[in-house]
């Protein structure tokens, strides 16, 4: 029985005992609720009620989420090509009712991930399907689960034609974004690059739950990780907010405004000093 963090949705090795703690809540990103350390297990998810939740966010895109909320809530997406299927972010929770939906779209060949907070049940799904793991190099150490095989990589990696994952840093120096060569470009980027409520404009995070931001030169090195791929939807970690058009321009303009706001330069009427 592998154990679950239901603060953070990790998922922890097959043992008697739960661990002490969950290292990703102990990290300054994440947090430990007040009253204290918790853990879980899929029956006993499934007992309280969890299922799978699935719908299409575009031609191409099957979401795949779990409700009520488990972990940061994020939603999955199952990336469809001619050449294989690739599980991005997939949640900490899932059933057979996201199994068949992924059989009926075709299978599953690459888990991957934005980041660390949004490993999930990538486990479990590459049990499943026997799809392979492909998580970067620099946070591969943040995976508890040591029953899975991973190919780690750095940079930039291309795992299916067109689709290419892009190493940004950020929120963790491993921080992931996917970008899709398809009808003008999608990026997908769980929390590495996030998505305002207006869905006009994108923001950056250290840690979003703790509001620390994100440093002038890690901002400035997702736009320069990005610069070659152009893209104009943008898919967060969850199912609203998306940015529908623009991503690229968009990406520049938010991206310096952000910096304008760390460096004081921002009047508190909204203006320019």
């Amino acid at each position: 029985m592998f154990w679950i963090c239901p603060t953070c949705g990790a998922h922890y090795p097959d043992t008697e005992q739960p661990p002490a703690e969950c290292v990703l809540c102990e990290d300054e990103r994440q947090w430990v609720p007040p009253t204290g350390q918790r853990w879980t297990t899929l029956a006993e998810l499934a007992a309280a009620g969890h299922r799978a939740d699935i719908r299409e966010v575009e031609p191409g895109l099957l979401g795949i989420g779990v409700t009520p909320d488990l972990g940061v809530g994020q939603r999955g997406l199952l990336l469809r090509t001619d050449q294989g299927n690739l599980l991005w972010d997939p949640p900490a929770y899932l059933d057979e009712q996201a199994k068949q939906a992924v059989r009926e779209a075709g299978g599953l060949a690459v888990v991957t991930s934005s980041h660390p907070h949004m490993y999930g049940a990538l486990a479990e799904w590459s049990h499943e399907f026997g799809a392979e793991v492909v998580l970067p190099e620099a946070d591969v150490h943040w995976l508890q689960r040591t029953d899975v095989r991973v190919r780690t990589w750095s940079g930039t990696e291309q795992v299916l034609p067109g689709v290419t994952l892009v190493q940004c840093g950020g929120h963790f120096p491993g921080s992931t974004a996917l970008h899709w060569a398809h009808e003008g470009g999608v990026l997908l980027t769980g929390d590495t690059i996030m998505v305002t409520p207006g869905e006009d404009r994108l923001t950056f995070m250290w840690s979003a739950p703790n509001r620390l931001p994100l440093p002038e030169k890690q901002v400035r090195g997702i736009v320069a990780a990005l610069r070659d791929y152009p893209f104009e939807r943008v898919y967060g970690g969850w199912w609203t907010p998306a940015l529908r058009s623009g991503g690229s321009r968009v990406l520049h303009n938010s991206a310096e405004r952000y910096i304008q706001f760390l460096r004081g330069e921002v009047a508190i009427d909204g203006g320019v000093r």
